[in-house]
């Protein structure tokens, strides 16, 4: 268990420098082709479908490499 922990911090680490040198480097990430977004006069509401659906696979994936 903390090999995982120290796993996914060090991953954590490594995403926030990206993000911080390449602040655009995930600006896809939650604009993908079935994001459902719905503006109304001061409401907007987002559902991010496709982006869930991503996120959740690739952990699925890590985690099952970890597992083994």
């Amino acid at each position: 268990m903390a090999k995982i922990l120290i796993v996914i911090g060090i991953v954590l680490v490594v995403v926030g420098v990206i993000w911080l040198v390449f602040p655009n480097a995930f600006s896809w990430l939650g604009n993908l082709p079935g994001d459902i977004k719905h503006t109304s006069g001061n409401t907007r509401v987002y559902f991010p479908v496709a982006t869930m659906i991503i996120v959740s696979v690739v952990a699925t994936i890590i985690l099952n490499l970890f597992n083994r």
